[in-house]
């Protein structure tokens, strides 16, 4: 089927439709109660990784707009005794209305797309996390109005995270800065992407340029779940910390985001991340209207009475 609206990166999905799921997001915050516009519907969220935020924002976020969720993880599913992903994908879509996976493998991801006959949205992979920045440009445009020509700075590791604010930054047509060692920087196709995109994208290894006159300061943990090089990995990443003096470089009105877990005193200092610019409590709120409004979209319920 070539209609189903599954929800798998920024890149792949038209800046008119991300506006429309943000706007959603949006008003539903804003909506008491939310409207029940999914009843019957379930949700099947598979989960390769663990989590917290991911797992129950979906769920709320489904029980919430009426429907219901099945969680299910590999040690209990037939995935962890060989069935494949695309057999797994049919057999789900016999059942629910959607899937939501959370893999490490991005090619998991899209595989189960690629078979599913119902929606598939990405709980995040080693290459992306999508619906963390939907919700993370809520956020910003919550606090500080709209972000189009607004300057968001990252600093640390250029990861999954990082990649899809690099797809948001081209889609909601905000400057990027983007400082990480040069060992861990984002895939360099990333980076022509925006490019030939008309994305104001750049990459440097140097935090303070980055953080110069910002207006959101944006950092991640150093050391993500499947690392192996703990050690290294944080040595080279302690230039990179988020402190009260790198924060101070931004503008005075600045907020700090992180999309969480945090650790205090690796990827940010506790008087930054506890401090008054910081909106991380509001952002890991988001989570839930922003995946309420992609639900909506997905399964063609996003009208403008959403």
């Amino acid at each position: 089927m070539t209609d189903i609206r599954h929800f798998l990166d920024l890149d792949v999905l038209d800046a008119a439709t991300l506006r429309r799921i943000l706007d959603t997001a949006l008003a539903l915050k804003s909506a008491a109660p939310t409207p029940a516009r999914l009843p019957g519907c379930t949700l099947a969220m598979v989960f390769e990784k663990p989590s917290t935020r991911t797992r129950v924002s979906f769920e709320v976020a489904i029980q919430q707009l009426g429907g219901s969720a099945i969680v299910l993880d590999q040690g209990g599913t037939q995935l962890g005794r060989g069935e494949t992903v695309a057999d797994t994908a049919r057999v789900l879509s016999q059942y629910v209305d959607a899937i939501m996976l959370r893999t490490s493998a991005p090619e998991n991801l899209h595989e189960m797309a690629a078979a599913a006959s119902v929606p598939v949205i990405n709980g995040l992979t080693n290459d992306s996390h999508p619906c963390q920045i939907m919700a993370d440009v809520m956020t910003f445009e919550e606090v500080k109005g709209p972000i189009a020509g607004k300057v968001v700075a990252w600093s640390g590791d250029g990861n999954n995270v990082a990649a899809s604010w690099i797809h948001a930054a081209v889609k909601f047509q905000f400057e990027l800065r983007l400082a990480t060692p040069s060992s861990l920087q984002p895939a360099a196709g990333l980076l022509e992407w925006a490019s030939a995109n008309g994305g104001q994208v750049s990459l440097s290894d140097d935090p303070q340029a980055a953080v110069d006159g910002a207006d959101c300061v944006v950092t991640d943990t150093w050391v993500s779940m499947g690392d192996k090089d703990a050690e290294a990995r944080c040595a080279t990443l302690v230039p990179y910390r988020i402190d009260t003096a790198l924060m101070a470089r931004a503008k005075d009105d600045a907020i700090f985001m992180h999309c969480l877990p945090a650790h205090r005193g690796d990827e940010v200092d506790a008087a930054v991340i506890d401090g008054p610019q910081s909106v991380v409590w509001v952002e890991a709120g988001n989570r839930l209207p922003a995946q309420k409004s992609i639900l909506l979209w997905c399964l063609g319920q996003d009208g403008d009475d959403a």
